[in-house]
C-alpha cells in the first residue's frame, strides 16, 4: 500500500543462511537451494526440477503424481545439494510446500521434508505455495509495490501487500486459469510435454479468428467455467477442422490454432482488466506476474500494454522461477525462518487449502 517504506528487519544479517526448499504441490517436484549473504544479498545455489508429464488427452492424477514424486525425490535433491556444493549439515533449515495443492503429491514431499528435518536435525518451515511465487517474483524482478496476478493450474489471484498480510483482491470463482487452458489442451489433444499451456500458447500465435466467448467479470472475480464450457462447444461445430489448413473460399472454417487465440485473448483480457482496477485502488503503477502461466509471453505483452498506459511497469520471470519450482520454497520459507519462524514436528502436516491472506508476512515492513 502507498506510505512511508521502513527498512526491512532482514536488511543487516548478522551471519549468513542457507535452506533447502522442497516444491510438490502438481506436477512438478523441485528441490533447490538458497543462500543470504551477510551483506543482504541473495543467492541462488541450485534450482533442479522433475516433471510428471501424462499422454496428450489426460491429465495427472493424484495417487500416479505421487508416485512419481516418491520416486524422483532422492535423485532431485541429492542433484540440488551437489548443484549448490554444500552439504546437508550446512543447511540453516528445510523448508516445504504446505499447500495450497495436490494432497497426495504434498504428502509424499512433506513426508520427505520430515524424514530429512530428523535425519539431519534441521528446523522445518512449512510454506505458503503462492507466497513462494510472490517472494521470489520480488527478489527476481526487484519489484517494490506491486500488484501481484498470481496465475496457475490451481489458482488465480490478484493481490496486493498491506500491513504484513497478501490482501487478495479478485480471484477465480470457480477453476484457475491454467486449469482452464490445460483441460482444453485435452480436448483438442495438445501434447503436455513440456506443459499443455505452453502448447497452446505456440498454437494460438498461429491463429487468425476470434470467435465469441463469454467474458465473465463479477466486480474484481472472474468465472472461468463458463468459458471452457463454450470453446469446448466449438470443436463439434460444423466448420471445426482439427486437421489440416482451410481451403480456398472456406473463410468460415474454424481451426484449433483459432480456439487457442481466443481463449487466450479472452481469458487474459479479463485478467489485465481486474489487475488494472486494483492498481487504481491502490495506487501502484507495478504489476508482478507469477506462477507458471505467468510465462505466457501474450499475457506479459497485454499487461505491458495495459501498464504502458498508466505510465508503470510489468515485471516477470522466465521459466525457471515461474514454474512451481523449490527455491521458491527455499526463499519464502528462510524468510519466515529468520523472524523466528518454525514449524513444529507434530504440526508439519499440509492441506489442499491454505489461503494466501491466512500468512504473517513478518519479514516485509
Amino acid at each position: 500500500m502507498p506510505g512511508r517504506r521502513r527498512e526491512s528487519p532482514l536488511k543487516n544479517p548478522s551471519r549468513a543462511y542457507i535452506a533447502l526448499g522442497l516444491e510438490g504441490s502438481a506436477n512438478k517436484l523441485g528441490a533447490g537451494v538458497i543462500k543470504h549473504a551477510v551483506d543482504g544479498s541473495t543467492e541462488v545455489l541450485s534450482n533442479v526440477r522433475h516433471t510428471y508429464i501424462t499422454p496428450p488427452g489426460e491429465g495427472f492424477l493424484p495417487r500416479d503424481t505421487a508416485q512419481h514424486h516418491r520416486e524422483w525425490a532422492l535423485m532431485v535433491i541429492k542433484d540440488a545439494v551437489a548443484k549448490a556444493n554444500i552439504t546437508m549439515h550446512d543447511l540453516d533449515c528445510i523448508c516445504y510446500t504446505k499447500g495450497p495443492g495436490m494432497g497426495a503429491p504434498l504428502q509424499s514431499v512433506a513426508i520427505v521434508a520430515r524424514s530429512l528435518s530428523l535425519l539431519y536435525e534441521k528446523p522445518l518451515v512449512g510454506v505458503n505455495h503462492c507466497v513462494g511465487h510472490i517472494e521470489m517474483g520480488r527478489q527476481v524482478t526487484g519489484a517494490q509495490n506491486p500488484v501481484v496476478l498470481y496465475v496457475s493450474g490451481g489458482n488465480t489471484q490478484v493481490i496486493a501487500y498491506s500491513r504484513q498480510c497478501y490482501r487478495i483482491f479478485g480471484e477465480t470463482l470457480d477453476i484457475a486459469v491454467g486449469n482452464c487452458l490445460d483441460r482444453f489442451a485435452r480436448v483438442i489433444n495438445l501434447s503436455n510435454d513440456p506443459s499443455p499451456g505452453y502448447n497452446i500458447e505456440q498454437e494460438a500465435k498461429k491463429g487468425k479468428r476470434l470467435v465469441p466467448l463469454p467474458y465473465t467479470t463479477k466486480g474484481m472475480d472472474v468465472s472461468l467455467s463458463g468459458i471452457l464450457t463454450s470453446i469446448e462447444a466449438y470443436t463439434s461445430d460444423r466448420r471445426y477442422r482439427a486437421h489440416g489448413e482451410p481451403c480456398e473460399g472456406s473463410e468460415d472454417v474454424i481451426r484449433p490454432a483459432d480456439l487457442c487465440f481466443s481463449l487466450q485473448e479472452t481469458v487474459f483480457s479479463m485478467l489485465v482488466e481486474i489487475t488494472e482496477r486494483a492498481m487504481a485502488h491502490i495506487g501502484s503503477r507495478e504489476v508482478l506476474i507469477v506462477g507458471g502461466v505467468g510465462c505466457n509471453e501474450r499475457l506479459q505483452e497485454m499487461m505491458g500494454i495495459m501498464a504502458q498506459e498508466r505510465g508503470g511497469l510489468v515485471f516477470a520471470t522466465d521459466e525457471r522461477f515461474c514454474i512451481d519450482n523449490g527455491i521458491m520454497i527455499a526463499q519464502a520459507g528462510l524468510l519466515s525462518y529468520r523472524m523466528g519462524f518454525q514449524t513444529p514436528l507434530a504440526k508439519s502436516t499440509c492441506t489442499q487449502r491454505f489461503r494466501t491472506d491466512e500468512v504473517h508476512v513478518a519479514w516485509r515492513p
